[in-house]
């Protein structure tokens, strides 16, 4: 009998060592899997942040005439207008060509670096990104429009609207010095077309939502010519920018540099 029970001990002994080596072998495996699906749902999410990018403006040098009407409720629309220089979504300078009394104010923007010039103010004035600019319109939303570089991207879930299956993305600021802290943003599977994003605060309170509008072909390829911002936390606000004129243009980097700004027209 106690040879029986000790050689019983023996197989349970047996079994519950094997088993433990099989766990030890396996969570490392899963771990790795894991880690390996994370990263790949990653770079889907990436990639498709990128080819939204390249959808709303080209990656070459480029320059685009955009006019920003806001209308708030009771009051007369305020219309503003200016032309932007753009290479590779990261340097930019926006130039004010209306109205007439803000003529020869330039943004300069280098990487995430913004200053303003102004013709009455003899050194350039440091700016960040999230401070308005008109409207519903902050700084960022027309001196730099890198999603790709400026947040961190996560592939949320698929939605239909419509006709239309999007693809449903969070992107996280990968510093405070990006324009908005997080972005929640449609883009349609198909073509990689932005339909829509809610952009939140650090807080994560949501500050205003932005509708891609209009698409039409420009440079290339058809992208949206319409923007529509609308302040949600004060009803009644909208801001509409329009693009036109847009073309290709060969931008040296001494466009982007503050000596160069006065030669600008």
């Amino acid at each position: 009998m106690e040879i029986m029970t000790t050689r019983h001990t023996g197989v349970k002994t047996a079994v519950l060592l094997l088993s433990c080596a099989l766990l030890a072998w396996a969570s490392p495996a899963r771990a790795a899997d894991a880690a390996a699906t994370a990263a790949g749902d990653e770079a889907e999410a990436r990639a498709i942040v990128e080819k939204a990018d390249q959808v709303r403006f080209p990656s070459e040098g480029f320059q685009v005439d955009v006019t920003i009407t806001t209308a708030s409720s009771g009051q007369t629309a305020d219309v503003r207008k200016y032309r932007v220089l753009s290479k590779g979504n990261t340097n930019s300078v926006v130039m004010v060509t209306e109205p007439a009394s803000e003529r020869g104010q330039i943004l300069l923007m280098k990487g995430r670096d913004l200053w303003v010039f102004m013709p009455d103010v003899s050194q350039p004035i440091r700016l960040a990104l999230s401070q308005r600019l008109t409207g519903q319109v902050a700084n960022g939303d027309l001196a730099r429009a890198n999603f790709a570089a400026d947040y961190t991207p996560k592939l949320l879930r698929s939605e239909k609207i419509g006709s239309d299956n999007y693809h449903v993305l969070e992107l996280t600021g990968v510093d405070r010095s990006v324009t908005y802290q997080r972005v929640v943003y449609w883009v349609r599977e198909k073509d990689f077309w932005p339909y829509k994003a809610e952009f939140y605060s650090l807080s994560n309170r949501l500050l205003k939502t932005c509708k891609y509008e209009e698409f039409k072909a420009m440079e290339g390829r058809k992208r949206p010519t319409r923007l529509v911002m609308e302040d949600a936390l004060r009803g009644g606000e909208q801001s509409v920018l329009e693009y036109g004129g847009m073309k290709l243009r060969d931008l040296p980097d001494k466009v982007f540099t503050k000596d160069y700004l006065k030669k600008l027209d």
